[in-house]
């Protein structure tokens, strides 16, 4: 089933060091959010069909800043928060990105879902608990994508998703969280991150701007 959003049309649309700094809060968008070494750049371009629109860097945690994509619409955006937990860089600096991060995913009205990419080699590092325990406060929706599938062989990385949700369902994250296989370079799990950015941009949409007043 084809997507009604064309993610072809992904544009830059700016990027905000902090909340203050980000777009007005109007519209829905979806964040991107994982380890500096988890693939999120590349996700976002596999996604988007733009090798270029998300920047990919050599040294993880470079970008340290939010980054807004619009998808021929701005009130339809992806955004894509600084990479966490890898950097080589003073604790200071990383613990100020981790107050920008909770400031943005406690505080953002327009969130509407984030997704939360793991290496499928290294899930479930310190830095993604530490997401999931901040997203289990909250009654926001989460789509975990287990990046770079194409690195273990199809019954490794289906053990590896199994598990993963073994990890969530004790947990009792419910229908809250979900999880997905992907790999940016066959292009596996496209269609359904789509199906996902969909239900959430285009039905959140569409509610808001329903009970808004004439």
């Amino acid at each position: 089933m084809s997507s009604p959003l064309n993610f072809k049309r992904a544009e830059y649309l700016i990027s905000a060091p902090s909340l203050a700094q980000c777009p007005a809060e109007t519209g829905s968008e979806v964040a991107f959010a994982g380890r500096s070494n988890a693939g999120k750049s590349s996700a976002i371009n596999t996604l988007t069909h733009n090798g270029k629109l998300a920047r990919t860097s050599k040294t993880p945690g470079r970008t340290q800043l939010i980054n807004f994509f619009s998808l021929g619409n701005p009130l339809q955006r992806l955004v894509d928060l600084p990479g966490y937990g890898y950097a080589k860089v003073p604790l200071a600096t990383k613990l100020k990105w981790q107050e920008h991060l909770a400031e943005y995913l406690y505080e953002r009205k327009s969130l509407k879902g984030l997704v939360l990419l793991m290496d499928i080699r290294h899930p479930l590092q310190e830095f993604d608990t530490l997401m999931l325990d901040w997203i289990k406060k909250t009654e926001m929706p989460v789509h975990i994508l287990l990046t770079k599938s194409d690195k273990l062989n199809r019954g490794a990385a289906k053990t590896t998703l199994l598990e993963v949700r073994r990890y969530l369902s004790q947990h009792q994250f419910g229908q809250q969280v979900t999880s997905q296989t992907f790999s940016s370079l066959n292009k596996e799990g496209i269609e359904e991150l789509e199906q996902i950015l969909t239900a959430w941009l285009v039905d959140t949409h569409q509610e808001t701007a329903e009970s808004e007043p004439d």
